[in-house]
């Protein structure tokens, strides 16, 4: 989708402040308030703003752990892909999850107390997934960035 400079604009303030007021969004693109707010509302219908969201600290919420997870599946017909994402899907633990080309099928990003959860969460749920093979888990030793916001 094609954008202007002040829907760029717009897009960036909102993406580090959601909750910024209409009189100053407007303010900081050189809008007045009427303009500003109908191209945020019609950012929003057009789907190019999905969703505002509360971006949370996991680990002041005990979710210290960070687990990168890479699944090999044994056979890759349409039922079984859909059958692992439909259980992906129900699992909160994996925040991300990305099909991928190369060696690995999936990966996916799960975040946990600790690294016994995590064993737990692999043999109770990853490794019982239906035609997995393989199960790769990387333990993130620190995190070194993490933006939520899209380079636009």
């Amino acid at each position: 989708m094609k954008i202007d400079r002040v829907q760029r604009q717009l897009l960036s303030e909102l993406q580090l402040n959601a909750r910024v007021s209409n009189q100053e969004l407007a303010d900081r693109v050189g809008l007045s308030v009427s303009p500003c707010w109908r191209r945020v509302r019609d950012l929003e219908t057009s789907g190019l703003i999905k969703r505002y969201v509360a971006v949370l600290d996991r680990r002041k919420l005990g979710l210290g752990t960070c687990v990168l997870v890479n699944l090999q599946l044994k056979t890759h017909d349409a039922r079984v892909t859909d059958q692992v994402e439909r259980h992906i899907h129900s699992r909160r633990e994996i925040v991300e999850c990305y099909a991928l080309s190369g060696d690995s099928d999936y990966m996916l990003k799960v975040f946990l107390p600790d690294v016994e959860s995590y064993a737990m969460f692999m043999h109770n749920f990853l490794l019982k997934l239906p035609e997995v093979a393989t199960v790769r888990s990387v333990v993130a030793l620190r995190e070194v960035k993490h933006d939520t916001a899209l380079p636009i």
